[in-house]
């Protein structure tokens, strides 16, 4: 009799351990997520453009992760109609920065982000890109870079001007330039949130 007892003893010691442990992997697990959660939310939050940049260069592996960023937008059927051209060439930096009007601070970044959008692809290309160079904004944010978004499309000018500098074949139409770097001294994101733009069930 004293044997089951010091059985029964040792189970239950054994199960709330057993309880114990697994109650605390499951308050870690979701602690991991509500970081995660916390992250994310003010990264993008934190976004901002971001028009002054060092003299200094930004890493490969940085460039390659915001455009694995961009292309893990969403889009539409799946047609992905994306294409970047990562341009770091000083002499077509200077050009575009001379004749974009919303591109000036192009001549002290090191480097731009084209996205482009495949018009064989998809019709409406220049959605599935705007999710992408949103991406590749927050991407930037993230490995604490400065960057911002200038417009190409819809302005055949400044398409023709970016197309002279980034050799795109026809069906390839720059949606934006986005400018990169470090930033130049501290910069501060707008608080855009708006109650009175919300609204439940019906307008």
């Amino acid at each position: 009799m004293k044997k089951w007892n010091t059985f029964y003893l040792l189970l239950v010691v054994v199960l709330a351990i057993v309880i114990l442990k697994t109650s605390c992997m499951g308050d870690q697990k979701q602690d991991e997520t509500t970081l995660k959660s916390k992250a994310v939310l003010e990264n993008i939050a934190e976004r901002k453009s971001v028009r002054k940049y060092l003299n200094k260069s930004v890493e490969e592996d940085k460039i390659d992760a915001m455009v694995k960023a961009g292309m893990a937008a969403p889009s539409g059927m799946d047609r992905r109609p994306w294409e970047f051209v990562v341009v770091t060439d000083r002499e077509a930096l200077d050009s575009m920065a001379a004749k974009l009007p919303y591109a000036k601070m192009l001549t002290n970044a090191p480097l731009a982000i084209v996205v482009c959008g495949d018009t064989t692809r998809s019709s409406y290309w220049y959605l599935d890109c705007s999710a992408a160079t949103q991406n590749v904004l927050l991407a930037a944010e993230a490995l604490g870079l400065g960057a911002v978004w200038t417009a190409a499309y819809p302005y055949e000018d400044r398409i023709d001007v970016v197309r002279q500098n980034t050799g795109l074949p026809e069906n390839i139409v720059p949606l934006c330039v986005i400018p990169i770097g470090y930033p130049d001294g501290p910069q501060k994101a707008k608080d855009k949130f708006d109650l009175q733009r919300v609204h439940r069930n019906k307008y």
